[in-house]
């Protein structure tokens, strides 16, 4: 199993990589999915933006794409996360910088076990399944 964690912007790192690696993983479980390999790459909005453009046809930027590559219940994928939209996300909500970026990631990760966004129902489903996963980030950040 390999969780990878690729800090691509030159002004963002990474704290407490073995935990989150632990907390994705246990996340993945907790979905009934084996985590096989999720690599993800933490860029600027330029980038993230041409990818966006390139491969999923939309012309806007975004705080996260999710490439999913699973085979049956393991998860293989990539995320791809804009930093400078989560920086500004952060500011937008009143909520840490830290706190935005474990958001993103997990939405990543829940779309790598199957869920979407595209309704409002989902979206509902979406968030409430995030916060669930916050929690545990938490739970693990204590030593629980």
């Amino acid at each position: 199993m390999a969780i990878i964690l690729k800090e691509n912007a030159p002004y963002f790192h990474i704290n407490n990589k073995r935990k989150l690696k632990q907390w994705i993983k246990e996340s993945v479980v907790n979905e009934n999915y084996i985590p096989e390999g999720i690599n993800f790459v933490f860029d600027t909005d330029e980038v993230v933006y041409k990818v966006n453009v390139k491969f999923l046809k939309h012309d806007w930027y975004t705080d996260v794409i999710s490439f999913d590559y699973n085979k049956g219940k393991k998860i293989y994928g990539d995320i791809l996360i804009s930093v400078d939209r989560v920086m500004d996300n952060a500011k937008k909500f009143g909520v840490t910088m830290e706190m935005e970026m474990r958001r993103v990631m997990i939405h990543g990760v829940l779309h790598l076990c199957g869920y979407s966004d595209e309704t409002e129902e989902e979206r509902k489903l979406m968030k409430k399944t995030e916060d669930k996963y916050l929690c545990l980030w938490e739970k693990i950040m204590k030593g629980e």
